[in-house]
């Protein structure tokens, strides 16, 4: 990577020059035509499917397909009564699985917030609908409101299980409302809405998850234009700002500090087209153009967004007008996230991500952020997924560090760990039964009837690692210091992406998806794109139960698919590893 590093606060996400992004002519504003075109090969594919469908969210999005190109003059399925009759065929499913109170069950049983997922796109093709009258579709129109409303009872006084319900539920009311106008769905939005709008200094809503922020971006949105409350537009403008941070050069988002199922899943900013392209053009702001254009160039731009999107251009006529000239984007830029402790470093095609912000205490469950992968870094396709540290350290597993700071041009990853031996309770403590308090150790890595937080201890043990992060000369250095216990094994774990070509390393003996760099460079080449690392090291060779007794005494493991390589040592062990 460069050897200049730099902050670019948000807000000067973009280089500072106004000249245009080239876009090829075919991608210059014939948006819709080209929508209507995807859309009709949807509706091919949906007409040809023989049987009856399964239940699903998807079930509304086939729904929406169809109305689009029922009632759009250019689609070569304008006002076609096949369209009627597979139509006809998804609301009798509708309402033959809706359940008294209103809701579904897809997922959760009889759920509000999964109701109103499904809701989002029936909602907007009942409002095209309702601006194309026609004959043929009248049984049809009114059979969808039967369902909508029904389904409204419910989520006027339905509760919700996590952050983003709560606006996913007051969107589809505020959509049942702009239909069916009802005080009652109104008066329910403002009581969800009473409770506030998280989003932090950075931009992230409580979860921070790319796939849950993408939920409340677009309920917000929704809200904001239908109930004309502009001010809900300010989180969500401000969580896409942060967002362009978090996307690789490929459109890939960062997750590793989610609090969600995500934090291990890869998730892409193509399907946040609709976001950037709406306020692009409602506040002329020529960044999000930006964005949105080099979204229309991604992988995967086709099959997400043209061949699913024209009804919400139907519903929303603002994203049909042209967007405002794009600027140049800065791939030039070193951000710290303050809230989430996590840095990006973008110089080009080549980036880096550094996290140390897990939720203390550590305690593995959905809502809280609990990855180890506190390194991960690209080369153009090449991409280190992540790299990992583990000691043999009385099974404490994986290095998650206690925050992340940045000093000079270096940023700091940090964590002490301390494991002591128990001595027996004050006798004041005591009881006959031996019936003492089921409760963590002081350690955090078992549970048992023993009270150990109220027990003197002694022998303590500590292992102290540092981990200093400094991008210059063209490179990535990680220097790791660990000190404290002596003769403890220590492993780094480096995941690369699945298929490239490994060269500078040996095999694990009986495993070809395992390997060593015993000494000297590696190389990991990917469709023409190469990531240099090393130097290597090996003392020791421990592969099995790096996630540590948390993990293990349930049989769980956290790796991933990919190509592995190891690095072993032994404490006091200090090593600086290079990346370029």
């Amino acid at each position: 990577m460069g050897a200049v590093a730099f902050f670019c606060p948000v807000g000067q996400l973009f280089a500072t020059g106004t000249a245009a992004v080239n876009t090829p002519a075919f991608l210059k504003e014939d948006i819709f035509e080209r929508l209507v075109k995807a859309n009709d090969g949807q509706v091919k594919r949906l007409l040809s499917l023989t049987g009856p469908a399964s239940f699903s969210r998807r079930v509304g999005f086939d729904f929406a397909t169809l109305v689009a190109s029922y009632c759009t003059k250019e689609s070569s399925y304008y006002q076609q009564s096949e369209l009627v009759l597979a139509l006809n065929r998804i609301t009798d499913q509708l309402l033959s699985v809706q359940s008294a109170d209103g809701t579904v069950s897809i997922g959760n049983l009889e759920s509000p917030p999964d109701t109103a997922f499904l809701l989002e796109p029936l909602c907007s093709a009942a409002q095209i609908l309702m601006e194309h009258p026609s004959e043929p579709m009248q049984p049809i129109t009114e059979k969808i409101k039967r369902f909508i409303v029904k389904a409204a009872a419910a989520l006027a006084s339905g509760g919700v299980h996590t952050p983003n319900h709560r606006w996913v539920i007051s969107a589809a009311l505020a959509q049942i409302n702009h239909l069916y106008p009802n005080q009652q769905y109104v008066a329910r939005i403002a009581d969800w809405l009473g409770e506030g709008v998280f989003i932090d200094a950075d931009g992230h809503y409580p979860e921070r998850s790319m796939t849950y922020s993408y939920v409340e971006n677009r309920s917000l949105l929704t809200m904001g234009r239908l109930l004309n409350k502009p001010a809900l537009f300010a989180p969500v403008k401000k969580n896409l700002e942060m967002t362009y941070y978090y996307m690789e050069p490929d459109g890939s988002l960062v997750t590793t500090d989610s609090r969600r199922q995500d934090q291990y899943m890869t998730k892409n900013i193509v399907s946040w087209y609709l976001l950037y392209r709406y306020f692009a053009i409602r506040d002329n702001n020529r960044q999000f153009a930006a964005i949105a254009k080099s979204i229309e160039q991604m992988e995967g731009f086709n099959e997400e967004i043209l061949d699913t999107s024209l009804f919400h251009f139907l519903e929303t006529p603002l994203l049909q007008k042209e967007m405002p000239a794009p600027i140049q984007l800065s791939v030039e830029y070193e951000k710290l996230f303050t809230t989430s402790h996590l840095a990006r470093i973008r110089r080009g095609n080549t980036s880096a991500t550094i996290f140390g912000g897990v939720d203390w205490p550590l305690i593995i469950a959905s809502g809280r952020s609990d990855s180890p992968n506190f390194f991960s870094y690209r080369k153009g396709k090449a991409a280190l997924k992540y790299l990992r540290l583990s000691s043999d350290f009385f099974s404490m597993g994986y290095f998650y560090s206690e925050g992340l700071k940045k000093k000079g041009n270096s940023f700091i990853l940090h964590k002490k760990q301390t494991v002591p031996y128990y001595q027996p309770l004050p006798k004041n403590l005591r009881n006959a039964k031996g019936d003492y308090q089921l409760s963590p150790s002081t350690d955090g890595r078992f549970w048992n009837k023993m009270a150990f937080e109220k027990r003197p201890v002694s022998n303590v043990k500590t292992l102290e690692t540092t981990i200093t992060v400094t991008d210059a000369d063209d490179r990535t250095s990680l220097h790791f210091l660990i000190t404290g216990m002596p003769g403890v094994a220590v492993t780094l774990e480096l995941c690369f992406n699945e298929g490239g070509q490994l060269s500078g390393t040996t095999t694990a003996a009986g495993n070809n998806e395992n390997y060593f760099l015993e000494n000297g460079e590696g190389k990991f080449e990917y469709k023409g794109d190469t990531i240099h690392f090393g130097p290597g090291n090996i003392v020791g060779r421990k592969l099995t139960n790096l996630e540590g007794e948390r993990y293990s005494t349930h049989f769980g493991n956290l790796r991933t698919s990919g190509t592995h390589v190891y690095i072993t040592g032994i404490t006091p062990f200090e090593h600086t590893l290079f990346f370029y």
